[in-house]
């Protein structure tokens, strides 16, 4: 098992990151000292795979949870199914020093997340993230938000965790589009902040795919690193953090333009960084190799570079309405070279436009 603290001083917490330590859970939990309700916000599919381990490991200890099971997907992160988990809580008596464990991939972390950062003005939080998606990217950092119709993760804010968990064991009964939802926040990693972690995803990629658990607890270990080292420095995404939105202007806009509907997250981000990375190139950062190079390292892991069902113009207007428009000026982070990231301010409407269009289509 690895360890990696994510330092920020009194919020400072740390990443378990193993093969096979669900069974740590129990331990970690009585360790803080938990003498309220504690809650473990999952998903029926992940309830029936994991779901009794878990309850298993914290029974254990003499801690007897309250199991709320919310729907999969970004239809856990409605304002609806908030104010039905705030209910819940509401009549479990749960107090301020209610713990609330997530169980699931990043639409159940993003839930319980908000919810703890709100309920009572906040309560105790904890992540066991069943994705590597989650593995790599949602579950560190402290970001936690609902959806707006119109804006993916508009409704939210940044509360840290008292600990993450991740255990690649749980990786194994992943479908094989929900491993390359994760391989695309790995991808982005290495495209903005690690050239040798690039390197890594194009030599390895089988063993990757294979989920072979050396391989793959050392590549979630680096993301996580890589992740904890942009968070101390930025914790509340105004300079460097930005860095990791790679893919995410764009991305978020084909979600919110698809109703979240046909394309995963994973999958509308790769869409998103290969247009960023077209943009890139306009503005003269990028090589045509270079975003050759990311496109085809995208396809590998089987991601989408083209979307269907929407059209540029509606594009366009979402990401008017992307968190990170200041002003009315755009802020899109793109990489100015293969590992190393920038953020632009106020790019040219018409490269954002027409690298767009490169990615609308079959």
């Amino acid at each position: 098992m690895q360890t990696v603290v994510v330092n920020l001083g009194v919020r400072s917490y740390p990443v378990y990151i193993g093969h096979e330590i669900l069974p740590r859970l129990g331990g970690l939990v009585k360790s803080t000292g938990a003498e309220d309700i504690v809650a473990l916000v999952t998903v029926p599919v992940v309830r029936g795979l994991y779901g009794k381990a878990a309850e298993g490991t914290l029974l254990k200890e003499g801690i007897k949870p309250e199991v709320l099971e919310v729907p999969d997907g970004e239809a856990a992160k409605t304002p609806e199914v908030f104010m039905e988990v705030v209910g819940r809580l509401l009549g479990l008596n749960a107090g301020r020093g209610a713990l609330i464990i997530s169980l699931g991939g990043g639409c159940v972390g993003d839930l319980a997340g908000f919810v703890a950062a709100t309920y009572m003005r906040g309560v105790n939080l904890m992540h066991v993230p069943t994705t590597l998606l989650a593995q790599v990217d949602s579950s560190v950092g402290g970001k936690v938000a609902i959806n707006h119709p119109n804006a993916k993760n508009l409704i939210g804010t940044v509360y840290q965790p008292r600990l993450v968990l991740a255990d690649t064991a749980l990786l194994k009964t992943l479908p094989p589009r929900e491993v390359g939802c994760g391989m695309a926040e790995l991808i982005k990693c290495g495209a903005m902040l690690d050239y040798r972690l690039l390197e890594s995803l194009e030599s390895d990629r089988d063993d990757l795919l294979r989920l072979d658990g050396a391989r793959l607890e050392e590549i979630v270990s680096t993301a996580v690193r890589l992740k904890a080292g942009v968070v101390a420095g930025d914790e509340l995404d105004y300079g460097s953090r930005m860095l990791l939105n790679f893919g995410h202007t764009i991305g978020h806009a084909i979600e919110a333009a698809t109703a979240y509907e046909g394309y995963s997250h994973g999958e509308a981000i790769a869409v998103g960084m290969v247009a960023e990375a077209k943009v890139s190139r306009a503005l003269g950062f990028m090589s045509e190799k270079e975003v050759e190079r990311l496109e085809g390292l995208i396809s590998a892991y089987g991601l989408p570079v083209h979307v269907s069902g929407v059209t540029p113009e509606s594009i366009m207007q979402l990401i008017a309405h992307d968190k990170k428009v200041k002003s009315g000026r755009w802020r899109i982070s793109l990489p100015k070279r293969l590992g190393e990231g920038t953020v632009i301010e106020d790019p040219s409407r018409e490269a954002v436009l027409s690298a767009i269009r490169e990615v609308v289509g079959d």
